[in-house]
């Protein structure tokens, strides 16, 4: 008799550990099968930024411009600095109009 109850608490607790067991492996899987899915689509945006980025159509290729002519060459310094002025001035306004936000509710 005392084998008996000895053997069914062993049998009941396996069966309980197996099922805790079991459920902490079904969620993770679940967590793993939706991390995947995220995963493929972050591949699948990347491939297709590649894609775009490899098209001929969307950019002449970069090359070496050493000899070309040097005025050209001066103005389009001064067209890309120009641009790069330009967009310093508007983050620095949008960084003055986000400061005075922060000052206000700071108040």
């Amino acid at each position: 008799m005392l084998w008996f109850v000895v053997w069914t608490v062993l049998v009941v607790g396996t069966l309980v550990g197996a099922f805790f067991l079991g459920r902490n492996l079904w969620r993770k899987a679940v967590v793993l099968v939706t991390e995947t899915g995220r995963a493929a689509a972050a591949l699948g945006r990347l491939g297709d930024a590649t894609a775009k980025a490899a098209d001929p159509d969307s950019d002449p290729p970069l090359r070496a411009q050493l000899f070309d002519d040097r005025t050209a060459l001066r103005s389009r310094v001064d067209e890309l600095r120009a641009a790069r002025r330009e967009r310093a001035e508007r983050r620095a306004e949008r960084h003055v109009a986000t400061f005075a936000r922060w000052r206000a509710f700071s108040r």
